[in-house]
């Protein structure tokens, strides 16, 4: 018998559960859930139209795409199974004094601004609007999934406990026990590590002939690329040493192979693991949210041409 809820234990040793999204509700996704309230805000299909016009640049996925999932993991990450029903996705990346200032958040100073802009533009809370347009932005991107996306969050002014985010630079034991005390498994960091395929880096290597260089040679779309090329980068590429770690690591690297070549099954492990993430500090209920998935684009095609000849060059 399938499980259709996933338990956490926080140290407290209280259980938190978090709704098991199938790969069903990626593809077909539900209008209300089994616990929300049924109708989304007629505002977020404008918002989403809003959103498209900013992420999309000649049927790639832009700078402000990339950004904004950045964005999402920064906001909603910076939390673990400990904080119960408080932090994670709460807008305090862009509402609390001094967050968006951390080391750990160089470069999403102008995708906040944006988004926090566009919340107060739509009255709409500013949590909400950093994981819609994350979400946004995926399946923004040629072959992104659709991620189930819930909307209905409470914004705080309170920062995020220090210390919750990874370093590039730490040891695959310390990245995988950061993860694990999220509540994820291996399975689900192999899948968000190829959020790192429509990256490029600006901060970790900041020489010049590496800045904005990308983390995959297709940084437009969304694909599997990544895999093979982390474990053998192409010039140009360059690949964080978290990511060349954890690539090999036990189980984290036996998941992450398995990526390799297989799209399908990284898109829906991804959404999976994405969809969970969205949920962080909500106390795994979504009482009184409502289910917009629907307001979000349909997916698009991983196989469209790639227009710009040399995958290394910036993207506008």
């Amino acid at each position: 018998m399938r499980l259709s809820y996933v338990a956490f234990f926080a140290s407290t040793a209280t259980a938190l559960s978090f709704p098991h999204v199938s790969s069903v509700t990626k593809l077909f996704a539900r209008k209300g859930g089994d616990d929300g309230n049924g109708k989304c805000p007629a505002i977020w299909g404008t918002i989403s139209k809003d959103l498209t016009s900013r992420f999309l640049t000649n049927g790639q996925c832009n700078p402000d795409a990339r950004a904004a999932i950045r964005a999402v993991f920064h906001d909603c990450g910076a939390w673990n199974t400990a904080q119960g029903a408080t932090g994670g996705c709460d807008g305090s990346l862009a509402l609390a004094p001094g967050e968006i200032d951390r080391d750990e958040n160089k470069g999403l100073a102008n995708i906040i601004s944006t988004l926090k802009n566009l919340a107060s533009q739509y009255k709409v809370g500013v949590a909400d609007m950093i994981v819609f347009a994350g979400n946004h932005a995926i399946v923004t991107c040629p072959g992104g999934p659709r991620v189930q996306t819930w909307i209905g969050r409470k914004d705080s002014t309170t920062p995020a406990p220090n210390g919750l985010l990874p370093d590039v630079n730490a040891p695959a034991a310390d990245l995988s026990a950061l993860f694990t005390a999220k509540g994820f498994s291996d399975r689900d960091l192999a899948a968000l590590l190829g959020a790192h395929s429509t990256s490029n880096q600006f901060n970790f290597d900041t020489s010049t002939s590496n800045v904005g260089k990308p983390q995959d040679s297709t940084p437009g779309i969304w694909d599997v690329k990544y895999y093979s090329e982390t474990l053998n980068p192409p010039q140009g590429v360059v690949v964080f040493p978290s990511d060349s770690k954890l690539a090999k690591y036990a189980g984290v690297g036996k998941e992450f192979s398995g990526f390799v070549n297989n799209a399908g099954k990284w898109n829906g492990k991804f959404a999976d693991a994405m969809a969970k993430m969205a949920l962080f500090g909500s106390g795994g209920k979504t009482s009184g949210m409502s289910d917009c998935t629907d307001s979000l684009p349909k997916e698009t095609n991983a196989k469209r041409e790639v227009k710009a000849t040399n995958p290394f060059m910036p993207r506008n």
